[in-house]
């Protein structure tokens, strides 16, 4: 099976559809698929939702897509750095579901290995738990959350073989693995693709068989806040 494509427009060729539900990988701006995101943004869909654990930044990440109105939902643990997103909630032109960011990651981790739904004690007497049911184990009162599954995953990695095994570098890892699993179908975008049987399979971190479609590109590596201090002058 072919997987590799030419560039992020064409491994979405086909995909995408108006109000479709899409699961993306990263933390802030660490580890997002950027490319995937500026080709769902040029394909204009629309009345999109998204889950993923933040909506990056006013001019990066899944911000992108909220300054041309494309996402109608956010499904999120963290909505700072972003004025766009907030003035779009604010004044109700965005809908917001918050998941505490654990929870978050086990919905989409539940979603891939076929679990509906699973009791957490994590926003227990909260407005998370508002509409949910409780249910007591051992006289500890619990919610239940409903497992994800999206008509799309969009992910990056560092480096993926031919058959989609894929290697995350460090913190990118984050989101990125439970976000592909989730996904009917699985858009991969990584910084290298290596020839199959090349990767230590005891370190592949997201086996080939979620993966559908690889891309290959540059990506930009931005840093979210830069705070420094003067260096005191050397004794």
């Amino acid at each position: 099976m072919q997987k590799i494509y030419d560039d992020a427009a064409s491994a979405l060729d086909g995909l995408l559809f108006d109000g479709m539900f899409i699961a993306a990988g990263g933390f802030g701006l660490c580890g997002i698929p950027e490319l995937a995101l500026q080709a769902i943004k040029d394909a204009g869909t629309k009345d999109l939702t998204f889950a993923s654990n933040n909506a990056g930044v006013d001019d990066f990440g899944i911000g992108i897509l909220l300054q041309t109105r494309q996402v109608r939902k956010m499904i999120s643990s963290y909505v700072g750095e972003n004025a766009e997103f907030m003035r779009q909630y604010l004044s109700g032109e965005l809908e917001l579901e918050f998941n505490p960011q654990g929870t978050l990651a086990e919905r989409m981790r539940a979603g891939g290995a076929g679990i509906p739904g699973f009791y957490t004690k994590t926003g227990v007497g909260t407005v998370v738990a508002e509409g949910k049911e409780l249910k007591e184990f051992d006289g500890e009162p619990y919610v239940l959350e409903r497992g994800m599954v999206a008509d799309l995953s969009i992910v990056k990695a560092w480096k993926a073989d031919r058959t989609g095994n894929a290697v995350f570098r460090k913190t990118a890892r984050n989101f990125n693995v439970p976000a592909a699993t989730c996904g009917r179908v699985c858009v991969l975008e990584v910084e290298e693709i290596v020839e199959t049987g090349s990767l230590d399979p005891d370190a592949i971190h997201l086996p080939g068989i979620y993966v559908h479609r690889i891309v290959q590109g540059a990506h930009e590596k931005r840093i979210e806040q830069r705070t420094t201090r003067p260096r005191p002058d050397a004794a």
